[in-house]
């Protein structure tokens, strides 16, 4: 069999291990795993001493000051985490050059890398193998309760450093950032929505909190969410750049009068770095429509009103 073939014909649900050492053996490259914070899941053997594969086998994770230099270079950076398939990345203080793909879980979310340390080159074939490769882990942790859990977790902490505007330029948050836009169209819109506390405590509300993120999840598959001050935030996307083509949440206002629910919903922008910015203008649509006398539910900036323009 040929190498492709020989991938195709690794068995289903023998774990991401039996994938790692199974693929060792086939491409004579060691491989890796790691989730979405690049911390380390799995990983075969390797014969050749290499200080960045031995780093990150010791440590869990990447070695973040011999690589500080990588800093500069956003646009390799952005070539790995920007592709939609795998990518052979070559940079001059490697000896050898890293074939990497994306794992994604059964919601179609990223949620790791595999990559494989070429020391015996990639040509056509063996990248499409390894491709095929990336397609299996994908599939055998398609339910793993870990990945299926882990984007709730992963999109909450990177809005929330949005929104905190502590993303800093490190060898970790750049690759996080463009992954943010996965499955994205070109413009951006936060959300923000608003639910009543009452006299509830702390624990309660946050609990209702959670379980309307829930909520609008199982409606909205494709935006991504955060609980930030008392408040869920939502990142959405559109082809569109108003809101009026965009048309969020616009068959949904019993939803929200059945939950007492609120939600400002901000102008389009393209550069998530930029989400801060945004978020404080849907804040400000949300707080100054709910001043309002009119029953409302979904409020929309618009720019020509003075009121709502970005602070």
């Amino acid at each position: 069999m040929n190498i492709i073939e020989q991938v195709k014909a690794l068995e289903n649900g023998k774990g991401i291990q039996y994938l790692l050492d199974s693929a060792y053996k086939i491409f004579n490259n060691p491989v890796y795993m790691v989730d979405a914070y690049y911390n380390l899941i799995a990983f075969s053997d390797n014969p050749i001493d290499d200080y960045y594969w031995n780093e990150l086998i010791k440590k869990g994770t990447f070695p973040t000051n011999p690589l500080l230099d990588l800093i500069d270079k956003e646009d390799l950076l952005t070539v790995i985490t920007a592709s939609k398939k795998c990518v052979l990345i070559n940079y001059e203080k490697w000896e050898y050059g890293r074939m990497t793909g994306h794992i994604f879980n059964r919601d179609n979310n990223w949620v790791g890398q595999a990559t494989m340390h070429a020391h015996i080159p990639f040509d056509e074939e063996r990248t499409e193998a390894f491709e095929i490769l990336t397609e299996k882990i994908s599939g055998e942790i398609y339910d793993y309760e870990y990945f299926t859990k882990l984007p709730i977790a992963f999109h909450n902490d990177i809005i929330s450093r949005f929104l905190d505007k502590s993303v800093e330029k490190t060898i970790v948050s750049i690759p996080h950032t463009q992954v943010m836009y996965h499955g994205f169209e070109k413009f951006l819109y936060v959300a923000v929505m608003n639910t009543e506390r009452n006299n509830n405590l702390e624990h309660v509300h946050q609990n209702r909190l959670e379980y309307f993120r829930s909520l609008l999840k199982t409606r909205y598959k494709s935006f991504k969410y955060a609980i930030y001050k008392d408040k869920i935030v939502m990142l959405m996307s559109s082809k569109y750049n108003n809101l009026k083509e965009a048309s969020f949440f616009t068959t949904d206002n019993i939803l929200l009068e059945e939950n007492n629910l609120h939600i400002g919903v901000s102008g389009s922008f393209e550069n998530i770095l930029e989400m801060h910015q945004y978020y404080n203008q849907a804040l400000s649509v949300l707080e100054n429509g709910m001043k309002s006398p009119a029953s409302q539910r979904l409020f929309l900036y618009d720019e020509k009103l003075v009121t709502f323009l970005i602070k």
